[in-house]
C-alpha cells in the first residue's frame, strides 16, 4: 500500500468509526489511559481481513511479507486498528527475522501478557488502547534495551514524520 492509499484508508476508517450507529464502541478510562472497546464484528468490518486476523484473532503473518519490514523513513508506526502511536522509527532495526522489529516502544503504548500457545511461555504484547495483538517481545535485541519487539506488519501503519498522525474519534 503506497502513502496515498494508506492516507485514504485511514480517512475512510476514521469516517466509518465516526458514523457507526448502534455500535458497541466504548471509550473508558482505565489506569489513567483511554481504552477503546469494540465488538469483534465491528473490528472485522473496519479492518482488512489479514489485519483483523492478526489484531483480534492473534494470528501471525508470514515472515518477510510486510512492506513495513523494509521501511526506513523517519516517522511513527501506529496501531492499524485504533491509530495509537506505538513505535518511533528511530527504534526500528533489522533483526533478520522477517518481521518489523523495534528495540523500544513508545511510553504507555503497549500492554503485555504471557502466551503459552506453543507450550513455551512467551511475552505477547498488545496495543494499550484497543487491545489489538501486535507481536511478541524477546530479550535478544540490541542495546540500549536488549529488547526485540517482533511485530506483525499488518498490525501497523506507518506515518511519515512530516504527516499529521491520525486521531481516533469515537
Amino acid at each position: 500500500m503506497d502513502r496515498r492509499q494508506t492516507l485514504k484508508w485511514l480517512a475512510s476508517l476514521s469516517s466509518l468509526m465516526l458514523s457507526s450507529t448502534g455500535s458497541q464502541t466504548a471509550v473508558a478510562k482505565e489506569n489513567g489511559s483511554m481504552q477503546l472497546v469494540k465488538s469483534k464484528s465491528e473490528w472485522a468490518r473496519l479492518l482488512p481481513q489479514a489485519a483483523y486476523r492478526v489484531l483480534f484473532e492473534e494470528d501471525t503473518e508470514h515472515a518477510g511479507t510486510s512492506p513495513l519490514n523494509n521501511e526506513k523513513r523517519e516517522g511513527t508506526f501506529i496501531c492499524a486498528a485504533c491509530f495509537l502511536p506505538l513505535f518511533d522509527s528511530k527504534t526500528k532495526y533489522e533483526s533478520g527475522t522477517g518481521w518489523p522489529s523495534f528495540w523500544q516502544a513508545l511510553p504507555d503504548a503497549l500492554a503485555t501478557k504471557t502466551d503459552y500457545k506453543i507450550v513455551y511461555p512467551r511475552t505477547e504484547y498488545h496495543c494499550a488502547r484497543c487491545g489489538g495483538h501486535q507481536g511478541h517481545l524477546f530479550n535478544d535485541g540490541p542495546k540500549p534495551t536488549g529488547k526485540r519487539y517482533c511485530n506483525n506488519g499488518v498490525a501497523l501503519l506507518f506515518v511519515l514524520r512530516s504527516d499529521k498522525l491520525p486521531t481516533l474519534r469515537t
